[in-house]
C-alpha cells in the first residue's frame, strides 16, 4: 500500500484518539511507514494523517448518517491503494427540548439570515490546512460537567430535528472559555442558531466550534495558543439556558468530542 523506504520524520509522538469506528466516531487506521505524509481521502474529503511511533496513521471522522458495515478510504490518490474498515453501530439517546416557536419554524427574515450564514459556517467547518496539530488530545475548554448529548436525536417542541452535533458543557454565564489546542480563528461572529460563535482551525481538518457565548474575545485570523481565552459562556442563539456548545470536526464531519478531550 505505502512504500516503506524511510522511517517517518522523528518527532514527539502525538496522542491519538481511541479507535471508535461508529457513526459520529473516529477510525484510526495504520497506514504503515514511509518517507512522505500519505494523502488520504474519505468520501472525497481529505483526512488528517499523523506520524506516531514510527508509522503513519489516518484519523477519520465518520458521519452520523454513515451506514453500518464496510467503509473505504483511498490512499495517495485515485490509482493508489484503498483501505477498508468496519463501521459498527452507535447508540445515541433522544433529547426533547422546549424552545421559542420561532427557533423551530423561523420566519422569512430569519430564514434569509440563516441562508446567508450557512455557507460561512460550512466553509469554516470544512477547512483543511496542511500543518498537523501537535496532539489530538484536547484540553477542556471549560471545567464544567460534560453531557452525553452528542448524537442525540433532537426534538424541539416535539418536532424532530437533526442530531445534536456537539457536547454541552455546563457553566455559569461569564465563565471563561479557553482554546483546547493551538490554532487559528477562522470564524467569529453572531449567528442565528449558535449565537456568538468562535471556530478554530487546528490543522489537517481538525476544527473546533464554541457556541452561545455571551462575549467573544478573539478576532478572525488571530492565532491562539492552548489556554488562550476565546470568550465567555452565555445563552445567545437557540438555547434554553447558559452553557457552552462545544463541537469537534474531522474531515468536515462532526465527531464525538469525548473521543478527543483529555480525561476530566
Amino acid at each position: 500500500m505505502l512504500a516503506a523506504a524511510v522511517a517517518v520524520p522523528a518527532a514527539p509522538a502525538p496522542e491519538l484518539p481511541p479507535h471508535a469506528p461508529r457513526p459520529g466516531g473516529i477510525a484510526v487506521l495504520d497506514l504503515g511507514d514511509g518517507e512522505a505524509r500519505p494523502a488520504v481521502r474519505f468520501d472525497g474529503d481529505p483526512v488528517l494523517t499523523l506520524a506516531a511511533d514510527g508509522r503513519w496513521f489516518a484519523v477519520v471522522g465518520i458521519p452520523l448518517d454513515q451506514p453500518v458495515g464496510n467503509a473505504t478510504v483511498t490512499v495517495d490518490g485515485g490509482d493508489a491503494a484503498s483501505l477498508e474498515f468496519e463501521v459498527i453501530a452507535g447508540d445515541y439517546r433522544e433529547q426533547h427540548l422546549t424552545v421559542e416557536p420561532t427557533y423551530v419554524n423561523p420566519g422569512p427574515e430569519a430564514l434569509e439570515r440563516i441562508g446567508r450564514e450557512r455557507p460561512l459556517i460550512a466553509g469554516a467547518l470544512n477547512r483543511f490546512s496542511e500543518t498537523a496539530p501537535a496532539t489530538l488530545r484536547l484540553a477542556p475548554p471549560v471545567p464544567g460537567r460534560r453531557s452525553d448529548s452528542f448524537g442525540a436525536r433532537r426534538f424541539f417542541n416535539d418536532e424532530p430535528r437533526s442530531p445534536h452535533r456537539g457536547m454541552d458543557l455546563s457553566g455559569a454565564s461569564g465563565t471563561p472559555v479557553t482554546a483546547p489546542l493551538a490554532g487559528t480563528v477562522v470564524l467569529a461572529g453572531d449567528f442565528h442558531f449558535t449565537g456568538n460563535t468562535v471556530i478554530l482551525d487546528h490543522g489537517q481538518g481538525l476544527v473546533t466550534l464554541y457556541a452561545h457565548l455571551s462575549e467573544i474575545a478573539v478576532a478572525e485570523a488571530q492565532a491562539v495558543d492552548t489556554g488562550d481565552r476565546l470568550g465567555l459562556i452565555g445563552a445567545t442563539g437557540r438555547v434554553t439556558g447558559a452553557h457552552l456548545h462545544f463541537a469537534t470536526y474531522l474531515n468536515g464531519t462532526p465527531v464525538d468530542p469525548a473521543l478527543l478531550l483529555q480525561a476530566p
